[in-house]
């Protein structure tokens, strides 16, 4: 996944404590590295790939799971997630961490960017237990309605103090494993002071800010009718010189031709959710983001608009979904759209780009960090390989990843992950969320007749 597209048939990596030292022909490197034979290890008939990166993922609510299907976007918020991550403790973000952490590297994920939540410092220790790399951000709102009172209380001075003050105690942690980024949740829930003080702050830091943004008609409705701009979310966000380089954008559904030439001219990245966009929000024009420039990276979103936290899925479906839009936006059909090698791009450098972190992840070139990921397509799911590459964006599952590895060691190999015991995080979440459904008072409706 270098600039150049190389692919290495019957290759070879030579890997010295947590980087790359050499790449190429398997015959070239062992001729130059003749003192390794007895530490090698035969992948032959096995595919490598820069670890792959989740650049959307909310990691606070895989124990939230199932609670908010088949609902509006609102509903979801309001009713649903709101009341469940207001009465979350640190313990629980850390076990949600785990179970989510063990499906992210089961699916080949090495790195992800954290959509925010109420407990960084739960994720934090979750991380750096599971051998991940991440970009947390807490979940920020200073304002709205809807909101659970003991976040309405929330003054901004306290949510940009709690988001330094995070960032001191967990920044470059984990072996550097570990970035702190700001959050801001959605434009619907901050005033114009959070937003520019966010900006500026995460400027002085040199850090990153994750953001959902123009997920629905209703928020680009509303931001018209309040803020005093002709269009919506992105517009007013160009007015007030939010669209930075260091903004990740999630989603970015409902926008307009101009409003993309405002974000690739800033160099803003674009996290692109297709499961769950089409779950809530609808067909986001990703095609014409990439001819505009802008960097747009695969996300999963969180359990409750996905259900799946798996990246493998997500590059099926975003090559599928977006030559399905062009049978709506051009009134023609068009294979050609978002072809494989661009989705494997959008899962591996552009994800290192939009986390920031493209000078050490995402491809696999000698002075990066060694984040890898090993498929066996000798299966039925995979089996025969015509175009390897097709292969791996529209036939492979999360069953080929085999072995995964991050910043030089092993995390998961043989499809057993080495960092935490599968079987206990799983109790553990049983228990932990059923007692937090309790405490939110959330019951799920029946939809058939039990008995």
């Amino acid at each position: 996944m270098d600039s150049q597209n190389h692919v290495f048939v019957d290759g070879a990596i030579v890997i010295q404590h947590n980087s790359i030292i050499a790449i190429g022909k398997s015959i070239d490197i062992l001729t130059q590295f003749t003192s390794i034979s007895h530490q090698l290890i035969d992948l032959r008939g096995q595919i490598l790939l820069p670890g792959l990166i989740n650049t959307h993922v909310h990691t606070s609510q895989q124990l939230a799971r199932g609670i908010a299907d088949d609902v509006d976007l609102l509903t979801w918020l309001h009713d649903r997630i709101w009341p469940y991550e207001s009465n979350m403790t640190e313990e629980d973000s850390f076990i949600s961490t785990l179970l989510c952490g063990i499906e992210l590297i089961h699916s080949g994920v090495t790195c992800f960017a954290e959509a925010g939540g109420q407990h960084v410092s739960g994720m934090a220790s979750a991380v750096e237990v599971l051998g991940l790399r991440a970009c947390l951000a807490e979940s920020i709102m200073d304002y709205g309605e809807g909101l659970p009172a003991s976040w309405a209380a929330r003054t901004t001075d306290e949510c940009i103090k709690s988001q330094k003050d995070l960032f001191m105690k967990h920044h470059n942690t984990a072996d550097g494993r570990i970035k702190v980024w700001l959050g801001i949740r959605q434009i619907m829930n901050s005033t114009d002071r959070l937003l520019t003080e966010t900006r500026d702050t995460a400027k002085e830091l040199e850090t990153g800010i994750h953001m959902h943004i123009a997920e629905i008609p209703y928020e680009n409705q509303l931001i018209v009718e309040t803020r005093g701009v002709d269009n919506g979310t992105v517009t007013y966000l160009e007015k007030i010189k939010f669209l930075q380089n260091n903004l990740l954008a999630a989603h970015t559904v409902w926008v307009n031709e101009k409003e993309i030439d405002c974000l690739a001219k800033a160099g803003v990245k674009v996290s692109h959710c297709p499961a769950a966009a089409m779950r809530m929000l609808g067909f986001s024009p990703i095609k014409e983001m990439l001819s505009a420039g802008v960097c747009v990276s695969l996300g999963t979103d969180g359990a409750p608009s996905n259900n799946r936290m798996s990246i493998v899925d997500e590059m099926y479906l975003a090559s599928l979904i977006n030559k399905g839009r062009e049978v709506f936006s051009t009134g023609t059909t068009n294979p050609t759209a978002l072809p494989a090698e661009t989705i494997l791009r959008m899962a591996t450098i552009n994800g290192a780009k939009s986390a920031l972190w493209d000078k050490e992840i995402g491809s696999l070139e000698v002075g990066k960090k060694a984040d890898i990921v090993v498929i066996n397509p000798s299966s039925w799911s995979m089996m025969p390989i015509h175009d390897c590459i097709s292969s791996l964006v529209y036939c492979m599952r999360t069953e080929n990843i085999v072995s995964v590895m991050c910043n030089g060691c092993w995390i998961m190999k043989d499809k057993k992950i080495l960092t935490v015991d599968e079987e206990e995080v799983l109790s553990m979440a049983k228990h932990a969320s059923a007692e937090l459904l309790k405490r939110a008072g959330i019951q799920i409706p029946n939809r058939m007749n039990f008995v």
